[in-house]
């Protein structure tokens, strides 16, 4: 018998985000220091049995109605449709997050093993500024990767863009035009504080005000009513699809919050910003029974903290950056 996953402040818990692996084969400036990156040995990985058998339990006994797997990058872990394969029965909503490099040769053994849909990260259309951004000349593999995922039924496909002032705040309008001529949803998210560089600053934001100004002026928008989900949506007027933003910074959404997180080490995470994690691999690897996971679960999201606090004088920077926590 499932039960609501319910912390301290009412908020109920139903998305899991799984990181598979800490590594990724592009080097993006925001999320990796150019020099010095200590990858996660292989033995300190959960292993697919481990990653299946704690979904299993979040599903089982709260009824976790979505599942994505990210990074680092997840296509980069071996065998990636094996796990795909024995996650799709759990009956999620199973989808990943992906820098799309290489998914035009996985994608559709990937729609085969049960993968629903994907979310492409993506913060530049121009391929000199693809490459300051990434240090890799990746460009049209990523375009070739949207066009598998569209070929393969993946959709919704949708757009990640991180809105960086003074590096690609002049690209959102010719952002949101590619979503809109090729069907996918553009999600532009504010520059959180989780850059491997620390160089972080409030003025390199570019709120959510400044960019739907930016896309209603030339491409007309409504409102849509803002759900669970973290991102604030509008429809073109013209029925062309939706355009959102994800506005950690300016307009913190925590009170809406349902997602919980699992590192690729096995550490829970109750939140993107949390400054503390609860060991679960060795939970796993010590014998504990399923009703003590659940248990640990349970306790560890009761005691989820009402928000991340940005930009205040108590916040906090969380010692890990967003390749390794997963986003």
């Amino acid at each position: 018998m499932s039960r609501p996953l319910i912390d301290g402040h009412g908020r109920v818990h139903r998305d899991l985000r799984i990181s598979i692996t800490d590594r990724c084969n592009l080097r993006c400036t925001y999320c990796m220091p150019e020099e010095g990156m200590q990858w996660q040995p292989r033995e300190e990985l959960l292993t697919f049995e481990e990653i299946e058998r704690l979904a299993r339990v979040l599903v089982d006994r709260f009824a976790i109605t979505a599942i994505r797997l990210t990074g680092g990058e997840p296509t980069l872990r071996a065998h990636l449709p094996v796990l795909v394969e024995r996650l799709a029965p759990l009956g999620t909503d199973l989808s990943i997050t992906t820098n799309a490099t290489t998914l035009d040769r996985m994608a559709a053994d990937l729609k085969a093993a049960g993968l629903r849909r994907v979310n492409i990260s993506l913060d530049s259309l121009r391929a000199d500024r693809f490459f300051e951004l990434t240090r890799r000349h990746d460009l049209d593999k990523v375009l070739s990767g949207i066009d598998a995922a569209l070929d393969a039924g993946l959709t919704p496909v949708k757009l990640n863009v991180v809105a960086m002032k003074g590096v690609n705040d002049d690209e959102i309008v010719d952002l949101a035009a590619f979503g809109r001529n090729r069907g996918i949803g553009v999600r532009f998210i504010e520059f959180m504080p989780l850059d491997a560089s620390g160089g972080w600053a409030r003025d390199r934001v570019v709120s959510q005000a400044e960019i739907v100004d930016a896309i209603g002026a030339v491409f007309p928008l409504d409102v849509v009513p803002r759900g669970s989900a973290p991102a604030s949506l509008w429809r073109y007027r013209d029925g062309r699809g939706e355009v959102g933003v994800i506005p950690s910074v300016t307009e913190p959404f925590c009170g809406d919050c349902d997602r919980i997180r699992l590192t690729s080490d096995g550490m829970l995470r109750t939140c993107l910003f949390a400054t503390d994690e609860t060991d679960l691999r060795a939970l796993l690897r010590g014998g504990a029974g399923d009703d003590e996971l659940a248990g640990l679960f349970a306790t560890a999201v009761g005691e989820k903290g009402p928000g991340h606090l940005i930009g205040q004088p108590t916040f906090i920077r969380p010692r890990r950056s967003m390749s390794q926590i997963g986003g």
